[in-house]
């Protein structure tokens, strides 16, 4: 038999008295079937001068019992984030957000505060936890940005003791952990940022508030490689992951990677202005670019889905002789291996030669491309910049490229081809037969429609 990890005792749920024996009667307040049984745990670790040796033994329950959250969700205030993570901040969840240094994180989510705080109640606290930086520092933040933050409580501290007391007493709807690196506990050591510390931090917040209806959302710093720094379980015990990331411009992308409560699909588009983080409403804006003469050779626009929204993109390819003896791909919005298979595609079915070229592709906006449908788009731009023939620029295209030359059909088309259509693109390629569209059935025929050829 196993050893029990800690003593049983029966406890009165109406007065408190308790006793390691069951009965049905409590000796003190005279309440029948009142006593439960509890675990006497000495071992158990927790937060210094915080809990109780007390745990009350969770039993099973039958699911079809259980009632679902009605109005489980808290708005952010900021609709692309909103989208992000399902439509709102699903209460009692947890929240990882990584990025890189001064990408705008800590910005990003003072914006969110400030937004959440406007429409809490006037008995609903909003916490800011920041262990980098100080409360000064924080306001001066707010008032350049314009944002009011005069009912958003702040903390300033990378204790997790004190975090926890202001949990307790606050009892806040809201929490932002700023960052979850800088937060350390005694029981767990005395250098934050080990993976003792992560996991020990980490599951004491995650904790309380899967207790109570509120939102914990805390950042998280990123290795130079992107991911998110730090155990991976750390991203198991959340509920959400989120990455935010950045092209070379003032262009922000907000995409989660996990998401217990929601689609992973969904993509947020923010710009970078002096008033802080702005959602872009018209992705399209910053993907596509308006050309009075003639669109370049090497340049193709297609629609793609992210999460519920369609836009135009534009893929750009140049290929040149090879430097060394073998050629190389030069890809970082669109996987390489993508490029090489359509790349081979058209030099066995057009008989266009690319294995003595080096091959640049690119995405204007620097947003990353991972859908099937962008096939017949990058062929398309491969062949233009291989020829220097131009796409027409009121053609769009899109389809799924097969190893035997064939355009296949994709989901969603006749979104796709609305889209373009509201962009002022007069032709739309398409594996489909649509009304007003030119149907491609192979590699060859996507030539001949596009050249002439």
């Amino acid at each position: 038999m196993a050893k029990k990890s800690g003593s049983i005792m029966y406890k009165c749920s109406n007065c408190g008295y308790s006793q390691p024996r069951w009965l049905g009667r409590c000796p003190e307040c005279g309440e029948w079937n009142t006593l439960e049984e509890i675990i006497i745990d000495k071992n158990a670790v927790t937060a210094a001068g915080r809990g109780s040796e007390q745990a009350q033994k969770q039993k099973p329950v039958l699911l079809g019992t259980v009632k679902a959250q009605q109005n489980s969700r808290i708005s952010t205030g900021i609709a692309e984030f909103d989208r992000v993570i399902g439509g709102g901040a699903t209460k009692r969840s947890a929240i990882l957000l990584g990025g890189e240094p001064g990408i705008g994180k800590s910005t990003l989510l003072l914006q969110t505060v400030a937004g959440v705080s406007k429409n809490a109640g006037a008995n609903q606290n909003v916490l800011y936890v920041s262990g980098e930086e100080s409360a000064a520092q924080i306001k001066e933040r707010a008032d350049r940005l314009n944002l009011d933050c005069s009912n958003v409580q702040i903390l300033c501290t990378a204790r997790l003791e004190d975090c926890l007391d202001a949990l307790d007493s606050l009892n806040p709807v809201f929490v932002i952990i700023d960052s979850i690196q800088t937060i350390y506990s005694a029981q767990a050591g005395i250098i934050p940022g080990t993976v003792n510390q992560l996991k020990y931090c980490a599951n004491e917040f995650i904790a309380w508030v899967k207790e109570r209806d509120s939102v914990l959302i805390m950042t998280a710093h990123v290795t130079k490689e992107g991911a998110i720094a730090g155990p991976k379980s750390l991203e198991h015990m959340v509920d959400t992951v989120i990455s935010f990331e950045h092209n070379s411009d003032d262009v922000r992308f907000l995409h989660a990677q996990k998401n217990r409560f929601g689609s992973v699909d969904e993509i947020g588009i923010f710009s970078m202005t002096e008033k802080g983080l702005a959602p872009v409403s018209d992705p399209s804006s910053l993907f596509l670019t308006r050309r009075d003469n003639q669109r370049p050779a090497g340049v193709a626009c297609t629609p793609v889905f992210e999460g519920s929204r369609v836009f135009l993109v534009e893929i750009q390819a140049l290929t040149v002789p090879a430097k060394a003896s073998t050629s190389r791909i030069y890809s970082e919005k669109i996987d390489s291996a993508r490029v090489a298979r359509i790349a081979a595609v058209i030099e066995k079915r057009c008989g266009l030669v690319f294995s003595d070229q080096d091959i640049y592709v690119n995405v204007a906006g620097g947003i990353r491309l991972a859908e099937s449908s962008i096939d017949a788009a990058l062929a398309a731009a491969l062949y233009s910049a291989r020829t220097d023939l131009s796409v027409d620029a009121n053609t769009a295209v899109f389809g799924e490229l097969s190893l035997a030359g064939e355009i296949r059909a994709v989901g969603k088309a006749r979104q796709r081809i609305k889209a373009a259509e509201n962009l002022g693109f007069t032709n739309v390629i398409t594996p489909d037969d649509d009304d007003g569209m030119t149907k491609v059935g192979d590699i060859k025929s996507l030539v001949n429609a596009l050249f002439k050829k």
